[in-house]
C-alpha cells in the first residue's frame, strides 16, 4: 500500500555517536540522531525535519520512536505534527492523545527536535532503535501506520575477538629422526676388549640393544647410521687415553656389528681422548671447595697432561673425590641411531599415528591431522601443543602454538610461543593480535597494519574490531 507520508530511513548512524544527515526517499529528514547511554539512562535525540510535509488542515501525523529486541519493546515519547484546525483542536480541548506527547502545527514548526530518556535496561544493549508515524483523519481515525529503521544500538562491552591465523608447515620430502643415548662400559684397567658379564655391562649393553632394537622392529622406520663415539677420563697420560679411547671405541662398534650385521656403512665411529667438557659441565654446578680454581684451570687450554697434573697437585682432596665419584662417568660411549620414517598419506593412519607414537610425524603431518579435527577443537587444539612439545624450536610449530593457547586465554604461554615463531607475515599478525589481547592497541595496530601489508587478509578485521574498541 502506498504510504501517504514516507520516512524509510537509510541506515547510518552509529548508538552513542552523533550522526551525519540520515535522508529519507520522501519528504522527512532526520538529523543529528544521537542515542548514548549515560549512566542507567538512555538518552535519544534527534532533528526530525518536516519542512516537506504538506499537512492537510483536519489531518495529522505522530511520530514516536520506539526500541525493539526480540520480545521487549518500548515506545519512546511521541510527538505530533497536526493541520492547523487540527492544531487548534488539540488547544482548545488541552489534550494530546499520548503521554508525553509534544504538539507541532505543520507549515510553522519546521523542525522537530526531539529528545527523550528512558531508564536503561540490558535487553538494550543491541535493541534496534525505529521511528513510527501513524496518519490520522479528521474523525481521529488511523489512516496509515508504519516503522521505519534508524539503527541498530552497540551498547554490548567491546570484546576483542581476532581470527586466528596458522601456518602450514613445509612437508619434509625425507623425515629423518634420531635416537641418542650414552652407555657406561666397564672396561678392565688399562684394556680395550669387552667382557659382557663385567659389573654393569649387562645393563649397559642392554641399553644399547634397545635402542637399536625400537628403531629395527618398526616397520615404518630403516635405520641409516649408527655413530659411536667413545671417552675417556682425564686421569693418566693423553697418549694412553688416546689408545683407549680409540680401542675401546672400536671394540664396541665390533660388538654391535656382530649382533646385527648391519650393511657396509651404517656404522661410523669416533672419539675423544679425554672428556674435558664434562669435567667443567660438573664443576660448574658442584659444591667441592676448589670447584672455580679447578674449573679455571679445566678451561685453561694447553697441554692436557699438565693441566691434570696442576689440579691434582693444588686440590689434592677435591681431585681424589673427582677420580672416585667423577670420572667414572666420563668414559662413556654416546651413540646415535638415525633412521627415515616413511611417509603417512592417510589421515585416519595419520591420526593413530599422533596417538601412538606422534614423534613419527613431520609437521606438515601434524598439521593435516589437526585439519582433519573442527577448528578450535580439543582434538584440534591438542594435535598443535603435542607439535610444539616435539619441535620446541620450530617457527612454525610455535606460532601455530600461540594461536592455541590465545584462543584458551593462555597468554602467558602465548607470550612464550610467539617470541619462537620467526618474522613471517602469520607471526606478525599473531604478535598483534596478542598485543590486542592484552590491550596493548598503540603496539597492535601498528603489528596489524604491518601483518596487512604483508598480505594478512583477516589483519582489517582485527585492526577495524581495536578501532572499534579503542577509539584514540
Amino acid at each position: 500500500m502506498k504510504k501517504l507520508l514516507c520516512v524509510l530511513l537509510l541506515l547510518f548512524c552509529m548508538a552513542g555517536v552523533n550522526s551525519q544527515t540520515i535522508l529519507t526517499l520522501g519528504r522527512v529528514k532526520v538529523d543529528g540522531l544521537n542515542v548514548a547511554r549515560s549512566g542507567e539512562n538512555l538518552l535519544v535525540s534527534m532533528d526530525i525535519d518536516v519542512a516537506g510535509i504538506d499537512m492537510p488542515s483536519s489531518r495529522e501525523v505522530s511520530f514516536a520512536p520506539v526500541l525493539r529486541a526480540e520480545n521487549n519493546e518500548l515506545s519512546l515519547s511521541p510527538v505530533v505534527l497536526a493541520g492547523r484546525n487540527r492544531y487548534y483542536l488539540h488547544l482548545r480541548n488541552d489534550a494530546v492523545p499520548g503521554v508525553g506527547t509534544s504538539l507541532f502545527r505543520a507549515g510553522h514548526d519546521r523542525v522537530i527536535h526531539y529528545t527523550a530518556t528512558v531508564p536503561y535496561a540490558e535487553w538494550m544493549a543491541d535493541a534496534t532503535l525505529e521511528l513510527g508515524d501513524e496518519v490520522c483523519g479528521c474523525l481521529c481515525e488511523v489512516l496509515l501506520s508504519d516503522r521505519s529503521p534508524l539503527t541498530t544500538l552497540d551498547f554490548s562491552p567491546k570484546v576483542f575477538s581476532p581470527v586466528f591465523v596458522y601456518r602450514a608447515p613445509k612437508a619434509e620430502e625425507v623425515k629423518t629422526r634420531e635416537l641418542k643415548g650414552s652407555a657406561y662400559i666397564d672396561f678392565p684397567v688399562n684394556r680395550t676388549e669387552i667382557y659382557e658379564d663385567y659389573r654393569r655391562n649387562p645393563v649397559e649393553l642392554a641399553k644399547i640393544r634397545a635402542t637399536i632394537d625400537t628403531v629395527r622392529n618398526d616397520a615404518d622406520t630403516r635405520i641409516t647410521s649408527i655413530r659411536i663415539k667413545g671417552y675417556a677420563s682425564p686421569e693418566g697420560s693423553y697418549a694412553n687415553n688416546t689408545r683407549l679411547a680409540q680401542g675401546r671405541t672400536e671394540t664396541l662398534k665390533n660388538y654391535v656389528q656382530r649382533l646385527y650385521n648391519f650393511p657396509f656403512g651404517i656404522m661410523a665411529t669416533d672419539y675423544e681422548p679425554e672428556d674435558w667438557a664434562g669435567l667443567e659441565r660438573y664443576l660448574e654446578t658442584c659444591t667441592l671447595p676448589g670447584r672455580y680454581g679447578m674449573l679455571e684451570l679445566a678451561r685453561s687450554g694447553g697441554d692436557p697432561d699438565a693441566r691434570e697434573q696442576k689440579i691434582k697437585a693444588r686440590y689434592p682432596q677435591d681431585y681424589q673425590f673427582l677420580l672416585r665419584e667423577v670420572y667414572p662417568g666420563l668414559r662413556h660411549s654416546d651413540y646415535t641411531v638415525e633412521y627415515v620414517v616413511r611417509a603417512y598419506t592417510d589421515v585416519e593412519e595419520a591420526r593413530r599415528i599422533w596417538r601412538t607414537a606422534p614423534g613419527k610425524l613431520s609437521l606438515n603431518e601434524f598439521y593435516r591431522v589437526a585439519e582433519s579435527y573442527p577448528a578450535g577443537s580439543d582434538e584440534y587444539n591438542e594435535v598443535f601443543e603435542t607439535m610444539v612439545r616435539l619441535y620446541p624450536d620450530d617457527a612454525t610449530a610455535n606460532l601455530n602454538a600461540s594461536n592455541v593457547a590465545m584462543s584458551r586465554g593462555d597468554l602467558v604461554s602465548a607470550r612464550k610461543y610467539v617470541a619462537k615463531s620467526g618474522n613471517t607475515a602469520e607471526a606478525v599478525y599473531a604478535r598483534g593480535v596478542l598485543a590486542g589481547l592484552e590491550k596493548d592497541y598503540a603496539q597492535a595496530r601498528r603489528l596489524l597494519a604491518q601483518a596487512q601489508d604483508m598480505g594478512v587478509k583477516e589483519a582489517a578485521g582485527a585492526l577495524e574490531q581495536i578501532n572499534r574498541i579503542d577509539k584514540k
